[in-house]
């Protein structure tokens, strides 16, 4: 049965067939720009591009969204992408798009996590995982002993005034032309935070910011958990969404 998984971010969406076997992509992903704005239909024809762009038709898509996702198809946020998703039903959305398609869909940061869990950096970990994507924003997949508690978006936290993401994020890196001092500082200072509240064992660093963890990784102070690098990088969102799309 061939699933595909489709990652949608605040600057991307990319996707690719998913071997759920090895936790790993079966051809090389692709990836077309977010629109902008990035109204439902508007990403919803990104979404179309990438599941078209392959060679094969799947029997189930999996697909993220940067936001609170309910009952498996409501969008209930929406930082990063048009406010107009607020209260979508992005399942029935994305499967008209995809004349007809099995869709699922969850959370970006949840679905990473899940892969992680299963495949990665977390894989046989027990007791409070947190895994953290930096990129546009900060997403955020919790685990108690292995479950999954959906939708937490952590990076909402505020941090210095502001939402943590807009101080921490890879974009406030790159929009502010940070450093890798100043940012972990930043990040050190947000991890500090969430320890504080919920204790956990490990932090899995995720997002693609992950592929450069030798930059900042030793540069973080004050965190008493482990911190690792996510293995599965930034393909993990794309398997998370296939594993779930595998499970309907």
């Amino acid at each position: 049965m061939e699933i595909f998984g489709v990652d949608i971010g605040g600057s991307g969406i990319k996707g690719a067939p998913v071997d759920l076997e090895r936790g790993d992509l079966s051809q090389e992903r692709y990836k077309v720009l977010t629109p902008q704005p990035a109204t439902p239909d508007a990403v919803a024809e990104g979404v179309k591009e990438v599941v078209g762009h392959f060679d094969v038709r799947p029997e189930r898509v999996g697909i993220t969204f940067p936001g609170v996702v309910t009952g498996g198809a409501t969008i209930r946020t929406a930082a990063n992408v048009d406010k107009s998703w607020i209260d979508v039903d992005a399942r029935a959305l994305l499967t008209e798009k995809l004349d007809g398609l099995p869709v699922t869909i969850m959370n970006d940061a949840d679905a990473a996590g899940v892969a992680e869990m299963a495949f990665g950096a977390g894989r046989g970990r027990k007791g409070t995982v947190l895994l953290l994507t930096f990129g546009t924003g900060i997403g955020s997949a919790l685990f108690a002993d292995g479950i999954l508690v959906p939708n937490t978006e952590l990076g909402h936290l505020e941090l210095g005034g502001h939402d943590a993401e807009k101080r921490a994020s890879t974009k406030a890196r790159e929009d502010e032309d940070l450093s890798w001092e100043h940012w972990a500082k930043r990040v050190s200072k947000y991890l500090a935070h969430v320890e504080m509240l919920f204790s956990p064992e490990l932090f899995v660093i995720g997002g693609g910011v992950s592929r450069k963890a030798d930059k900042f990784l030793p540069l973080i102070k004050g965190v008493k958990a482990e911190i690792v690098p996510a293995e599965l990088q930034n393909n993990a969102g794309i398997v998370g969404a296939a594993m779930s799309a595998s499970r309907t």
